[in-house]
């Protein structure tokens, strides 16, 4: 049954030669230098593009940094060589690409204002909690990149797989992270990317060899191949398990929000045209703004209703639109 969907996904008909997935997706053939060029080129042009994005919190931007961003190729040339068990040196420019991303998005955080709050900037907020279905979405679309670079006639859907996947923009996320002093975020958007990274790698081995693009089987080294078979094996594991550990905090956070936010509603509804307008968590604080036209109720109240609902020890911050920060304290202290 695979090998039928395999033969109908990958006709032999319309598979292109392994000369020509070489010449495109290593940097080290043909005329290198103006191959390694245009590489670094854009890339820095997709980098600058993306931090300005990110900043700017333009979604439009940062969807014209990922269609440029060529940032893809080294990493499809990584599963091209391991199927073909060669040494192509696109590792080496994928840790150099990374580097010059995380540095262009460090340089960029340097005219970012100290008090400015990241995690209000939905291109750095939504790039620095990764979970499973991310790495599942990653899956399919370096699947879909594998697909299309091994066919000759659906080479059209490669912009959309590039827009699809988010390379250099939490790179950029991890730059301005890193700059802005901001570690655990930074180390949210480093792994959206390593997780990334290894699903094109995983997906593209699959691809390439299904399609007929690996050695022959007398001419596998054994040893080599499974020595890279359980260290890819070994990140994979190590980053499903940090995906699911963050699936896990991410899923209790919305429903402690989610409870906060009920208690909220009913505290301040001792007070007339009083209305809750956000509650969002940072750290171990739930901070909860309110709209009132007064001052809102005793705190003691909400904490009250809160204990045996969120964790002991959570803490609760109420902001008000008249400009009042009231310490709630923590629940159950």
């Amino acid at each position: 049954m695979l090998s039928g969907i395999l033969e109908r996904v990958l006709p032999a008909s319309q598979l292109r030669a392994s000369d020509d997935l070489v010449h495109d997706l290593d940097l080290s053939t043909g005329d290198s230098r103006a191959k390694r060029s245009a590489f670094w080129t854009m890339l820095t042009l997709s980098a600058l593009i993306a931090a300005g994005g990110v900043l700017t919190d333009s979604t439009a931007t940062v969807i014209g940094a990922m269609i440029i961003a060529p940032l893809s190729t080294p990493i499809m040339g990584i599963a091209l060589g391991i199927v073909r068990q060669e040494r192509t040196g696109a590792v080496r420019t994928v840790v150099l690409g990374c580097l010059l991303v995380i540095g262009v998005g460090v340089v960029f955080s340097l005219v970012v204002p100290g008090s400015y709050d990241l995690m209000k900037n939905g291109q750095v907020a939504g790039r620095t909690s990764p979970g499973l279905l991310d790495l599942v979405s990653a899956l399919a679309t370096g699947a879909a990149g594998a697909v299309g670079l091994a066919r000759r006639d659906v080479a059209a859907v490669l912009p959309g797989v590039a827009i699809a996947i988010s390379l250099v923009p939490p790179l950029v996320v991890v730059g301005v992270c890193l700059g802005q002093g901001a570690m655990w975020p930074a180390g949210g958007a480093a792994l959206l990317f390593l997780s990334n990274l290894l699903a094109l790698v995983f997906a593209g081995m699959v691809v390439f060899a299904a399609s007929g693009h690996g050695v022959p089987p007398e001419a596998r080294d054994t040893r080599a191949g499974r020595r890279t078979r359980l260290v890819l094996g070994g990140l994979f594991a190590f980053v499903f398990a940090l995906l699911a550990v963050n699936t896990t905090v991410t899923v209790l956070i919305a429903v402690w929000t989610h409870r906060v936010e009920e208690a909220a509603d009913r505290w301040v509804s001792e007070r007339p045209n009083a209305s809750v307008t956000r509650v969002y968590t940072v750290s171990r604080t739930m901070y909860v703004e309110v709209r009132v036209q007064e001052a809102p109720p005793p705190v003691d109240a909400l904490l009250a209703d809160l204990r045996g609902r969120v964790p002991d020890r959570l803490t609760v911050v109420v902001e008000t639109t008249r400009g009042e920060r009231v310490e709630a304290g923590p629940v159950g202290g």
